[in-house]
């Protein structure tokens, strides 16, 4: 829980300096507490926050999603998004 805690207070003091961010999150409950100006909660286990190991293209979906939220001038701070490609739970590494 602390990487995600830290994560998030990172993002906004750098937001504080004017540089836009954006995190992906494992916890959303942590999110929700510290609130990081906007953050892509995602739904898989510890070690894989861009889902299935070696799977290109889920993951640069991710990143996609991830980034298009400093895009988007409708949000205001802290914002918490869902990532829209459901709940695939990533197998352990083998």
């Amino acid at each position: 829980p602390m990487c995600n805690q830290t994560v998030s207070l990172v993002a906004a003091a750098i937001e504080d300096r004017g540089i836009p961010t954006v995190t992906i999150q494992l916890l959303e409950e942590i999110a929700r507490k510290i609130g990081p100006p906007r953050a892509l909660c995602v739904p898989f286990a510890h070690g894989f926050p861009l889902g299935q190991p070696g799977n290109a293209q889920m993951q640069r979906d991710i990143i996609l999603e991830a980034l298009a939220l400093i895009d988007r001038t409708d949000l205001s701070p802290p914002h918490l998004s869902h990532h829209s490609s459901g709940s695939q739970k990533p197998e352990g590494r083998k």
